[in-house]
């Protein structure tokens, strides 16, 4: 199995996890790569830093008593020398999987939320010959609520960040990669609405570059009147939780082979910072066979299981073949 959706911290953030635990546990879980997010503190949007955390993560991986594959994203910017360093870096790291975009704010300084500077990075890529995978957290700021959410009913978070601003950043996306002529893979990330998912599919097969994306345990299984009580903030997650309605959609989705793989957007916090400043993100690797149980419960069999958390996450990533599977 491998997760290509994860947030490691470490460094200034090692109370929140480091990467020898994060590495740890994927393997007890039976994982055999994990693909890196790179909103870390500092973000990866450079050589120097994509090469310390590379030779980090070699520290901690030797410490592991099996084998276990880490790759990470460089993160994008709106500078165009920037973007076009970091497609290069892609091509010359094979750990260097892909490229991520913020197109809203989520945990960290890590953004491109204008819409503008968005057009800069698809044209960027366009020019660089850029070929690879785009990995986008897809939510439109303007679409933002913010005055509804309300600490005591967690709840609200899903109207503070709405269905409609997923949607809406997902159309996006869809338009400026297609107007910037991308020649790579638009990789969605955390599809949490049907929606969103209506439009992929509607896009496909009528662009000149790919497009695929993925759904974390929590969207599949959790809804979001479960954040009851005191520990409620500890599901808050970005994008949120959606309506036990819409959530049931997305697993029935998922179960008719209409998303192209399983990801846990593990995003770990403490317990201080979940029920203080109630930050985003949950540690949701251990969902991973929670989530595998429950869809070979409703009729799911195992070749498309592997398909969701390793075939196609391989042809994604490593159309060419990789040395680690």
């Amino acid at each position: 199995m491998i997760d290509p959706h994860v947030h490691l911290r470490d460094w200034s953030e090692s109370s929140k996890e480091t990467l020898l635990h994060g590495f740890s546990t994927a393997a007890s879980l039976g994982f055999s790569g994990v693909f890196e997010q790179p909103n870390t503190n500092p973000p990866l949007v450079s050589r120097a830093l994509i090469e310390k955390r590379l030779l980090d993560a070699d520290s901690a991986l030797r410490l592991l008593p099996g084998r276990l594959f880490h790759g990470l994203y460089a993160g994008l910017t709106r500078e165009p020398a920037q973007i076009r360093e970091m497609a290069g870096i892609v091509r010359e790291y094979e750990r260097v999987v892909g490229l991520k975009l913020f197109a809203g704010f989520s945990t960290g300084n890590l953004a491109v939320p204008d819409p503008e500077d968005q057009k800069t990075v698809y044209a960027a890529l366009a020019e660089a010959d850029y070929r690879g995978v785009l990995a986008v957290h897809c939510e439109k700021e303007s679409c933002f609520r913010p005055e509804m959410w309300n600490p005591a009913k967690p709840e609200t978070h899903s109207l503070a960040r709405p269905p409609e601003a997923e949607t809406a950043s997902v159309e996006d996306q869809i338009r400026f990669a297609r107007d910037g002529a991308f020649k790579g893979t638009l990789h969605v990330c955390h599809v949490s609405v049907p929606d969103s998912l209506n439009l992929i599919e509607k896009a496909r097969g009528r662009l000149p570059f790919a497009l695929t994306c993925e759904i974390t345990p929590h969207h599949a299984l959790l809804w979001n009147d479960l954040p009851a009580g005191p520990l409620g903030p500890c599901l808050k997650v970005n994008p949120p939780l959606r309506p036990k309605a819409l959530q049931e959609k997305m697993l029935e989705a998922l179960l008719a082979g209409r998303i192209t793989c399983i990801a846990s957007d593990h995003a770990p916090h403490t317990l201080a910072e979940k029920l203080g400043r109630y930050a985003s993100g949950m540690p949701s690797l251990v969902l991973h066979p929670v989530l595998h149980a429950v869809l070979l419960k409703l009729g799911m069999n195992g070749e498309s299981l592997r398909r969701l958390t390793r075939d196609n996450i391989l042809a994604l990533f490593f159309p060419a073949g990789c040395g680690f599977e």
